[in-house]
């Protein structure tokens, strides 16, 4: 299973926590998971959220399916969908993303377009929901270090 180091602690416990591939697929799928709904799936069930691919519309399609009926499944309720975003900021590859580029002022790191180009769509992704005001953002400076931004 795809994961970062900056998520070990939570992943090792039977992926305890949304590991940000998960997250990431969730976006891509248009449903909003709440950690109460993820808690009650069986560790195997999130370890296959985890590696179900996304790459097409009939993937996304499937993933989307699967994740509606664990949630009905585990809760009875229907799940929360979301509007896909078609050009998310993470996928824009011309221009940093104004709230990474103030939370990166914060740590005082000076993040080139270069740079935010050579990392992938889940690196960028996962820097944008780390420094989300309102996030716990404890991991948005082990990320950086862990992406090649920054010298630990």
């Amino acid at each position: 299973m795809e994961y970062f180091k900056f998520e070990e602690d939570f992943i090792e416990e039977n992926v305890r926590c949304i590991p940000m591939i998960v997250r990431f697929k969730m976006d891509a799928a248009g449903i909003k998971l709440k950690l109460a709904e993820w808690s009650k799936f069986h560790p195997t069930e999130r370890i296959q959220l985890a590696l179900l691919p996304v790459s097409t519309q009939e993937q996304t399609d499937k993933y989307h399916q699967f994740l509606i009926s664990l949630i009905t499944k585990y809760t009875g309720n229907q799940a929360t969908t979301l509007a896909i975003d078609p050009l998310p900021d993470w996928g824009n590859l011309h221009q940093i993303p104004t709230m990474l580029k103030e939370k990166a002022t914060e740590l005082q790191l000076q993040l080139s377009i270069n740079q935010w180009c050579k990392l992938t769509n889940i690196q960028r992704f996962a820097l944008l929901k780390l420094c989300r005001p309102g996030h716990e953002n404890k991991n948005f400076p082990k990320a950086i270090v862990e992406f090649g931004l920054l010298n630990s």
